[in-house]
């Protein structure tokens, strides 16, 4: 059965489409907490409500810091039916790293939920004046609705929606217009805001029924355990549940026994995750879990985010009956790219095919031609075009024409094809760093490390770890007579930055191979 075409381009419509046909459906499922489609959707509104009453205007920027809770749903949704964009941000975010991507941003409201860091800084520093002086309106999510903001002489979301009506219009967006802005770093410089579409992510999340089967009339039982302020979360989770009827159940952090009894508990029929999750439910399987059950429920199982390995990709496969599909995808692209096709046998260690709507091609090193051929030889830089590819770096069109041309996206990623069109991909032409599925970019980090009194150089790489995919590893050199420790380096570092990007392992050493030109020789170091 096919999800109702969406009757506007806003993407609040895939929510309020579900509401109005399955509105006793549970929408997303907390512990004990069950919210029915009906009620997210009049939740939603009142968000709505809450931000036109406070001079939100269609196409102004509302920034969310929420991990996966009901309450990031309600959110994101009601700032979509304002007509304004929304902008997640990473909860695990630093003062200085949530002050950066407001200002970046023009932010004009934040919802934060309290259990943010550096929360009392978000009215100290930032909120309303200082570092971003256009984000005028601060409202703090708590886990208890009627509990008082921890912070004095701030309101509670709870406290700012009182009184709002539960019915509000959503405000008609043309398909081009920004619906989120996902924030991504390049190898140089601060991260950078990818403007998506309504169109981009709307017809993402409609990919459900070709890639994995999606049936609003047998809907999915998702388990949520990717964060929602990522795109795969947001997209092939969220977003993706809410436009064929299914019920999200929401995790806010992975810990894989918890995660296989709600697999069993609320009989789980989708999951997707990063590796590492994967290395995590197989490595939880003592006696007593009733693996049998689970498998018996799930029906898709995908990954995504970094290179599965072959055996984890086996074992599930033994344990659970389910094939992990794998797939590939950037928050540029919305973010899904491609994916091995629905039905058919996966091949290992591939990130499949272009889904439909979208083409791919291998371009040569730092040029647009395309590379002729398949095979292992015929490696290039993937390039994408389709209805998935941003509108561009928000602000900066400089950076936007360097990566898009003629509608096509240079991904920075190198690849291989075989002769059915099966992508693989052989390395990253940037310096990206994955670990545990998160993005983690060198230069933001070396940048930080050399605020450090006592650091006169950073360089920062990817080493190879058992559990993560790889781990952040820092090659510094000291200012003379400088006597700090690397363990005493990790934990100010630990204190500076989120806790996915600090760098585990710091080397202190004399000097750092280069080039004539003065560049890092970064594969050297590894």
């Amino acid at each position: 059965m096919e999800a109702t075409q969406v009757s506007t381009y806003n993407l609040s419509s895939l929510l309020e489409n579900s509401a109005q046909q399955y509105a006793d459906r549970d929408a997303v499922v907390l512990g004990e907490t069950r919210l029915t489609y009906a009620a997210v959707d009049s939740f939603a509104n009142m968000v709505a409500n809450l931000l036109v009453s406070r001079g939100i205007q269609p196409g102004d920027k509302v920034a969310l810091s929420c991990p996966n809770l009901p309450y990031f749903s309600v959110v994101y949704y009601g700032i979509l039916k304002a007509g304004a964009t929304v902008v997640p941000l990473n909860v695990l975010l630093k003062g200085r790293e949530v002050a950066y991507h407001l200002q970046d941003s023009d932010a004009k409201a934040y919802f934060c939920f309290q259990g943010t860091p550096d929360l009392p800084m978000a009215t100290e520093g930032y909120a309303g004046f200082g570092e971003a002086p256009d984000c005028e309106h601060f409202f703090v999510i708590t886990a208890d609705l009627a509990a008082p903001s921890p912070i004095e002489g701030t309101e509670t979301m709870a406290q700012a929606m009182g009184g709002q009506p539960a019915e509000f219009t959503s405000v008609e967006t043309d398909e081009d217009d920004t619906a989120v802005i996902l924030y991504t770093s390049g190898t140089t410089g601060q991260p950078k805001g990818a403007e998506l579409r309504h169109r981009n992510m709307r017809d993402n999340a409609l990919l459900g029924e070709s890639l994995f089967g999606a049936d609003a009339g047998n809907p999915d039982t998702y388990l949520c355990v990717l964060p929602l302020f990522h795109s795969f979360g947001q997209t092939v989770i969220q977003n993706g549940a809410f436009a064929y009827g299914g019920t999200v159940v929401m995790l806010p952090r992975f810990e894989a026994q918890a995660a296989l009894g709600l697999m069993l508990q609320e009989k789980v029929t989708f999951f997707a995750g990063v590796p590492t999750m994967y290395w995590g439910l197989l490595g939880a399987l003592e006696e007593g879990v009733d693996v049998a059950s689970i498998a018996a429920n799930l029906r898709v199982a995908a990954a995504g985010g970094s290179a599965l390995p072959v055996e984890v990709h086996k074992d599930f496969e033994k344990r659970f009956g389910v094939t992990i599909l794998e797939g590939y995808g950037l928050s540029e692209t919305s973010p899904v790219a491609s994916f091995s096709p629905h039905g058919q046998p996966p091949r290992v260690g591939s990130i499949g095919v272009p889904v439909p709507g979208v083409e791919m091609m291998l371009l040569k090193p730092e040029s647009w031609e395309q590379i002729d051929g398949a095979g292992p030889d015929a490696v290039g830089e993937i390039a994408i075009k389709g209805h998935n590819i941003m509108k561009g770096y928000y602000d900066r069109p400089e950076a936007t024409a360097e990566a898009i041309r003629d509608g096509w996206f240079r991904s920075g990623d190198l690849a291989r094809k075989d002769e059915d069109g099966w992508y693989y991909i052989v390395d990253r032409s940037k310096d990206m760093i994955i670990r545990g599925g998160f993005n983690v970019y060198p230069r933001e980090i070396e940048e930080v490390l050399m605020t450090h009194p006592d650091v006169s150089l950073a360089a920062v790489i990817g080493v190879p770890h058992e559990s993560h995919g790889e781990e952040i590893k820092a090659f510094v050199i000291l200012n003379d007579g400088a006597t700090v420790t690397p363990e005493q380096i990790v934990g100010w570092s630990k204190e500076q930055l989120a806790a996915y990007k600090y760098p585990r392992v710091v080397q202190v050493v004399d000097s750092l191979p280069m080039t004539a030109t003065g560049k890092i020789l970064k594969r050297e170091l590894a």
